[in-house]
């Protein structure tokens, strides 16, 4: 039998490559955010995610126990609330910082697996770099923003724990393409209205969507499922402090935004307790 061809690669690089994945997709979605809205947006992503999923991977369900579908469900809803929260938290704030807000999520999951003082400490790191956001006089984090940011770091939460559990109870990426399915019939009804709108005024949105669709769910849910079977949560929520700083990138390249100083140093530190997690971890 052909071994996975992801088994020959670190869990810890295919999460960084789903990182890259969806900030830069979703970068480009914010670019197209005065056309269909944060929304329409959601509803658009996820809608051509689960189809290009159910029809690749043809999940295998017979069989499943209501304890799978309970974890399917959940997943499913993890990904709405996170999809359609940070896509909110985008059109008010810059990328990088939604983001930065929207970690404490993978932290909390990071800090219910604490076991030794290192691992309190790169926490308390990341932690320190989130607060830091909070003493902000330019106007670019607005209450709006960072509470909608917040509701997606609780929904961000969920996706990693269910992802983790749902792993390894079936088969491949079967979970995962039920589990798009399920947030697609949850976001799509609420943001048709924008989509449908938007892509009559212009229909290569359509196109536009389905390859940022490939990006930021099907390629990146599908490395971070595959890694999710061989790491730990609390391993993959620290590491997780990589995407604010790829966020900013992406944001600074793609959608232009600047960020001074402190919003800077307040991401190096989140991207200094991922790197200490990864250098002081076993088997990930």
């Amino acid at each position: 039998m052909t071994a996975d061809p992801s088994r020959r690669l670190p869990s810890s690089l295919l999460a960084v490559a789903a990182i890259f994945s969806v900030q830069f997709g979703n970068a480009l979605v914010g670019s197209l955010f005065a056309q269909v809205g944060p929304l329409g947006a959601a509803a658009l992503r996820l809608g051509f995610a689960a189809l290009i999923l159910i029809a690749i991977v043809r999940p295998r369900v017979r069989g499943w126990t209501r304890r799978t579908w309970l974890g399917v469900a959940l997943l499913g809803i993890g990904m709405a609330g996170m999809n359609v929260s940070i896509y909110f938290a985008i059109a008010e704030i810059p990328l990088g910082l939604a983001v930065t807000i929207e970690l404490m999520g993978p932290l909390a999951v990071a800090a219910a697996g604490i076991r030794r003082p290192v691992d309190a400490a790169w926490v308390v790191l990341a932690v320190g770099g989130i607060l830091l956001l909070g003493f902000d006089d330019t106007g670019a984090v607005t209450l709006r923003g960072a509470l909608f940011a917040a509701v997606a770091a609780a929904f961000w939460a969920l996706y990693i724990v269910a992802s983790a559990r749902l792993s390894t109870r079936v088969r491949g990426i079967d979970g995962l393409a039920a589990a798009v399915a399920v947030a697609a019939l949850v976001v799509v009804p609420f943001g048709a209205g924008d989509a449908v709108a938007a892509v009559r005024h212009d229909p290569t949105l359509l196109g536009a969507f389905a390859i940022l669709a490939l990006m930021t769910s099907v390629i990146a849910y599908g490395l971070e499922f595959l890694a999710l079977k061989r790491m730990t949560a609390r391993v993959f929520g620290v590491l997780s402090s990589l995407g604010p700083a790829v966020a900013a990138l992406a944001g600074f390249a793609v959608l232009h935004q600047q960020l001074d100083l402190r919003q800077l140093l307040a991401i190096l530190l989140v991207v200094a307790a991922s790197a200490g997690v990864v250098a002081t971890s076993r088997a990930i």
